[in-house]
């Protein structure tokens, strides 16, 4: 099936592409905005229409085939995933930096058979950043391999994060006590770009040592991960266990020394799972091999 997988994948290319101009044409013009979760987790109508763009010309051309896509969950349908191979979407990673023209706003597809991610696709807009990666073929940035730092010493690491949509008092002080031991080590810095799919494939660039967070969901890291671990990195779960794309809990890192001491530093705070599962039990949706090529 490997002469379909990437026919698939050609075929994301072109509607991530597609995409990226609708983006690029809505941002100069005003958005209309709304919230989802909380005060701060906002939505456009271009959110809605790239996702229903995206999910209908895939299924036109792939009718079996399944999907998971941010606005189509916070809309009430479910988030699973099963061995069908399915398209995993986030039409605009980073929708508050598109709200305010901040230029970081990425479209990230993912594509999995059997729970394992066969591909993922992360488009920067305004970068005109093309990410892909296709397991075991590598990771590449506008048709350039991919190489991550391989840095293993964490203070002589660049470390990415975010701090989410998350205001509770107890989630903030967790967050923030992270960011705070990870300094106290020291780190050589900390950054946040606003999208985590970006924040990832700078890991996989070399640009950054590692990435960590807690309560993002698997549309904004699916793509992005396999194209860390193509890259030569690590993607692990915040406690130093076997990634799990549902967990809504991540380290990607370049090295494994890098992301077992972040592991080691940082705290999680109780989110619930993308699939509704208790937390611990994965059933098997790891999404790639977590570990170094």
């Amino acid at each position: 099936m490997a002469d379909v997988w990437q026919d698939c994948m050609n075929f994301g290319i072109s509607i991530a592409s597609s995409a990226r101009e609708i983006v690029l044409e809505a941002s100069k013009s005003k958005k209309t905005v709304m919230l989802k979760s909380s005060p701060v987790d906002l939505v456009t109508e271009t959110d809605h229409k790239i996702e229903e763009m995206i999910i209908s010309s895939i299924k036109e051309k792939y009718p079996t085939h399944s999907f998971i896509g941010e606005e189509s969950v916070a809309s009430g349908e479910t988030c699973t995933l099963t061995d069908n191979p399915t398209w995993i979407i986030d039409p605009i990673d980073g929708t508050t930096n598109f709200v305010h023209r901040f230029p970081f706003v990425a479209i990230s597809i993912a594509f999995a058979v059997n729970k394992q991610t066969e591909f993922g696709i992360v488009y920067s807009c305004v970068e005109d950043k093309l990410y892909t990666a296709r397991k075991g073929k590598g990771s590449f940035c506008n048709g350039v391999q991919l190489q991550v730092s391989g840095q293993e010493d964490i203070t002589q690491s660049l470390v990415v994060t975010e701090i989410g949509t998350q205001r509770k008092e107890d989630v903030l002080k967790t967050l923030t006590s992270n960011i705070f031991k990870l300094l106290k080590i020291p780190v050589h810095g900390i950054r946040a770009v606003g999208t985590a799919a970006v924040d990832m494939c700078l890991v996989a660039t070399g640009g950054a040592d590692a990435y960590y967070h807690i309560g993002m969901h698997c549309w904004d890291i699916a793509a992005s991960a396999i194209i860390v671990t193509e890259a030569g990195g690590v993607v692990l779960d915040t406690d130093g266990g076997e990634f799990d794309m549902m967990s809504r809990k991540v380290i990607a890192a370049s090295s494994r020394a890098v992301g077992e001491r972040i592991a080691r530093e940082i705290e999680a705070f109780p989110c619930e799972r993308d699939d509704g599962k208790p937390q611990g039990a994965s059933g098997n949706v790891n999404g790639h091999p977590s570990g170094e090529k």
